[in-house]
């Protein structure tokens, strides 16, 4: 991206955000004290996630949560106080933005010893979350999602930075395209609520496409590149890259799929930018 000579002669231009966002009563740090592989993943079992996330882009890992832990997440979605204005509801689709922010009894549901360990192993210690949405696709759902990056992050201000850019208003927050290689080192974690398969939505990914920097879907040769689903059954978590080419389908089984998506970063933002929904 080519940047003009007077961006590097300004002062950064803020321009503050509008609407305030709720502080979040729990601590990241408080969750994360202990650190630990799930119960059926052994060493060897560690380093065939790093080579496929490395390799492929992604990787699938089982029995993250037992259906216990998944029915305290369920009960306190279903409690949570859906009339703000990060819940949007649709016969297609209901999705919460800013899920760890908006509705903050997830954070101890979410954040056990496995899933922590999961993050710590496959990224590191340094890593926090910085942005989640939860989304859930009802049975009888027309709606799908066409092959796509995920090139933005969440930022509570819009500043003129070399680099930075384009921008947008998501969700009420400030979007942006940051460089290239913040978005190499973040990851996203997919916990699956229910059992997901290509009749209910699973993800449809390029394996290997990460690699290949910002990737336009219109350009994909298909004569080079294949195709992959990802199945992932309740309780598991699909590990990806952002920049991971994915689509999802529409559902033909009248089956629910409901997931919670999580990125992580490890990276301080240049001032004057702070990530809108880090926690702490």
């Amino acid at each position: 991206m080519l940047v003009p000579a007077c961006f590097f002669m300004l002062s950064p231009r803020i321009i503050a955000p509008v609407i305030p966002r709720p502080q979040i009563p729990y601590s990241f740090m408080r969750c994360k004290a202990t650190v630990s592989l799930p119960c059926r993943m052994n060493m060897n079992d560690l380093t065939q996630h790093k080579l496929e996330l490395s390799d492929k882009g992604f990787t699938v890992i089982r029995n993250v949560f037992s259906p216990a832990e998944i029915a305290a997440m369920l009960q306190a979605i279903e409690k949570a106080d859906s009339s703000g204005n990060a819940f949007r509801k649709t016969a297609d689709l209901f999705a919460i933005r800013r899920f760890l922010k908006v509705v903050p009894d997830m954070v101890p549901l979410v954040f056990t010893p496995a899933f922590n360990g999961i993050i710590h192993q496959l990224l590191g210690k340094d890593y926090s979350p910085v942005k989640s949405i939860y989304f859930d696709k009802p049975g009888a759902s027309n709606w799908f999602v066409a092959y796509h990056q995920d090139l933005t992050i969440s930022v509570d201000k819009k500043a003129e930075l070399a680099g930075f850019g384009p921008w947008s208003v998501k969700g009420e927050q400030y979007a942006v395209q940051p460089p290239r290689d913040l978005l190499e080192s973040n990851g996203t974690f997919r916990i699956h609520l229910d059992d997901t398969d290509a009749g209910n939505g699973a993800l449809r990914v390029v394996p290997g496409s990460h690699r290949k920097g910002v990737y336009r879907p219109e350009t994909i040769d298909w004569t080079k590149e294949k195709e992959e689903t990802c199945a992932v059954p309740a309780g598991g978590v699909m590990v990806m890259r952002p920049l991971l080419l994915h689509a999802s389908g529409r559902t033909t089984n009248d089956r629910k799929r409901r997931v919670i998506h999580i990125e992580c970063s490890n990276r301080h933002l240049p001032e004057p930018l702070r990530w809108s929904e880090k926690l702490s």
